[in-house]
């Protein structure tokens, strides 16, 4: 199944819970779910970011959560894992919406075989726009990550190397190879 591009219909998108989509400027795509490996890495990369969130109260992380980035261009976009600061959201409680209406300040692809690189520069290209502060692009196969704190402004690194959360989560720090423990057999 390609992105499929429709007009937005708010009534169809709800009525079928188990199509994720996103909406861009007005248009409906469709979007297909992670696989295996890439879902997996996303729920481990929520497990650590989470755990370091909560211990330092800072804000919120979760997965294939819909954020409205900019509501006069009608952009929604789905990262597969996103933080939201306590100082974009000081609120302390998630609402009951579709999307939710809030700039995350990172936000996480985690690269599927059916991802296409125009997708993922268009993504990064809208979430800096709309003010992510950081974006981290993982592919899976051989787990290496760009660290983007602009469209321009990359850095790649290896599974040997260590993730870190920058300005955004300063203190976090992960080595990339904690990812895969569980994921190989380990742990």
């Amino acid at each position: 199944m390609s992105n499929s591009i429709q007009p937005f219909n708010a009534d169809a998108a709800v009525a079928d819970p188990d199509v994720l989509y996103e909406v861009v400027d007005g248009q409906w795509r469709e979007i297909e779910p992670m696989g295996a490996l890439e879902g997996m890495l996303a729920t481990e990369l929520v497990r650590y970011l989470g755990n370091f969130v909560f211990e330092h109260k800072r804000g919120f992380v979760g997965t294939e959560i819909l954020f409205e980035l900019d509501a006069d261009r009608r952009l929604r976009r789905r990262p597969d894992v996103a933080f939201v600061s306590f100082e974009r959201w000081p609120r302390r409680s998630v609402p009951r919406t579709e999307a939710w209406p809030v700039v995350p300040d990172l936000a996480v692809e985690v690269v599927s075989p059916t991802n296409r690189a125009e997708d993922i520069n268009e993504k990064l290209t809208d979430y800096f726009a709309a003010g992510v502060r950081l974006v981290w692009v993982l592919y899976p196969e051989p787990g290496r990550i760009y660290v983007y704190t602009s469209p321009t402004q990359v850095r790649g690194l290896e599974r040997s190397e260590t993730l870190d959360g920058g300005d955004v989560l300063p203190g976090f720090s992960l080595p990339i190879e904690r990812l895969y423990e569980r994921l190989e057999g380990g742990e």
